[in-house]
């Protein structure tokens, strides 16, 4: 049976869950501005990647990398969590296999759940509430960079100080 986006919402959800709740507790004393699920153009089942302030510290590309997914020391976490889910990805069809317009939605489709997902973690509180949440970016992102990562964050994130600071630099 073919995974729907209910499905990939939900086990994703519960992943993502899992393995911020694992990072947040194995890095005591680590405040941390950025939490991204990535995927590339084909969207394939994501990755979770994130920064914190104390990593970002006295790094003289500080820069250049604050945002990037691959250059974190928390970059491709919670593996354990995140596997099963993908294996759900892989179980749909696969977008370069698809034409045009089914391609399209399929890609959307898969995008939409990995939205959700967050969207729910965040209104449940687990990247903070208030202007505790303000201040951490959470996205998700085909990297790399594409143009619809700009909506998309703006969708998952309450104006404040870490939207405003990642539209700077990518806006």
């Amino acid at each position: 049976m073919i995974p729907s986006e209910a499905d990939l919402a939900d086990a994703l959800t519960a992943a993502v869950r899992a393995a911020v709740t694992d990072l947040f507790a194995s890095n005591p004393g680590h405040t941390f501005y950025f939490v991204t699920l990535t995927t590339p153009g084909e969207a394939f089942g994501p990755a979770l990647s994130a920064w914190s302030h104390e990593a970002l510290a006295g790094r003289t590309d500080a820069d250049d990398v604050r945002y990037s997914y691959a250059d974190s020391p928390f970059s491709i976490v919670g593996e354990e969590h995140l596997a099963p889910v993908r294996a759900l990805f892989a179980a749909r069809p696969q977008v370069f296999d698809l034409e045009d317009d089914e391609a399209e939605a399929e890609y959307d489709l898969r995008l939409r759940a990995m939205e959700t997902a967050l969207r729910r973690l965040s209104d449940e509180g687990l990247f903070g509430v208030g202007e505790a949440r303000a201040r951490v970016l959470v996205l998700v992102e085909v990297v790399p960079g594409d143009e619809e990562n700009v909506p998309c964050a703006r969708r998952l994130n309450p104006p404040g100080p870490a939207l405003d600071a990642w539209l700077a630099c990518f806006a």
